[in-house]
């Protein structure tokens, strides 16, 4: 289905207005295919319909739609597993010797999308129960998708799904199997919770955390819109905490809030620290 540039305008700036994602040209061709859904329900029959109606008399539904629509929500458990596997290896031990007076670990994944990032976490945790016996661990995840918030406090995950990223004995220590797919056991998931949240917005919550995750989220950003998400980012995170951001994104040419730290992929601490408000 072609798309004309009107229609793809109104559509990258309604995306951009609501999110701060860029809907790039490179991008056009997906955007047929992501709307297909909102076509088919709202009897819509082209992208240029879509786009008058958008331009037209409000309908903050239909907005919604387009926007939950367009969003990326590609994700799986234990994404790079060999940047995922520095947080058990590198990560945590540095945290937990600077957190031991008080016994207690804050962690935010920002752009969590259907949870699996956030659920990884906690297998991490609940594989090494005697290390972290007595502590107080709070993840939080968070995502502008109202959609994808939604199946990530479900805990609920199809078939394929899990296998994406999970071994067997994972999938079996962790999960239940229903008729539907894999449920998420209350004992793993009982670290965590969920909100939506825009990473653009203040930073969630009254604390610092000890550890941001924002992997996959900055590149849809154009370069101011990532250096207001870097200032928000920079002051979620301790001063002696760490950010890690996914494999194709990197702090250096981007901004000054954050420095690589040597000998680990994609984590950063940050410079100089904000008062946290």
């Amino acid at each position: 289905m072609e798309v004309s540039s009107a229609s793809f305008q109104v559509i990258s700036d309604l995306l951009a207005e609501r999110t701060g994602q860029q809907l790039t040209e490179s991008r056009k061709w997906r955007v047929s295919t992501a709307l297909s859904r909102v076509f088919r329900e709202r009897g819509i029959s082209n992208v240029d319909q879509l786009a008058c109606l958008l331009a037209g008399p409000s309908d903050p539904d239909l907005a919604r739609d387009v926007v939950e629509a367009l969003l990326n929500n590609e994700t799986y458990f234990f994404r790079d597993k060999p940047t995922f596997d520095q947080i058990p290896a590198n990560i945590l031990p540095r945290l937990a010797e600077r957190r031991a007076h008080k016994k207690r670990l804050q962690i935010w994944s920002a752009g969590c999308s259907t949870g699996q990032e956030v659920h990884s976490l906690a297998i991490q945790f609940a594989e090494n129960p005697a290390l972290w016996d007595g502590w107080a661990i709070d993840i939080l995840g968070t995502d502008i998708s109202a959609q994808a918030i939604a199946t990530a406090r479900s805990g609920h995950y199809s078939q394929f799904e899990v296998q994406r990223g999970l071994s067997v004995k994972q999938m079996l220590d962790h999960f239940d199997e229903t008729a539907s797919g894999w449920q998420m056991r209350a004992d793993t998931r009982s670290i965590v919770r969920f909100q939506k949240h825009n990473v653009l917005d203040l930073p969630p919550g009254k604390q610092p955390f000890d550890l941001v995750l924002c992997r996959n989220v900055l590149l849809y950003f154009d370069p101011a819109t990532r250096r207001k998400a870097f200032d928000r980012l920079h002051r979620a995170v301790a001063s002696d905490g760490f950010l890690m951001l996914g494999a194709g994104e990197t702090v250096v040419g981007q901004t000054d809030r954050f420095a690589p730290q040597s000998g680990l992929s994609s984590l950063y601490a940050p410079t100089t620290q904000d008062v946290f408000a």
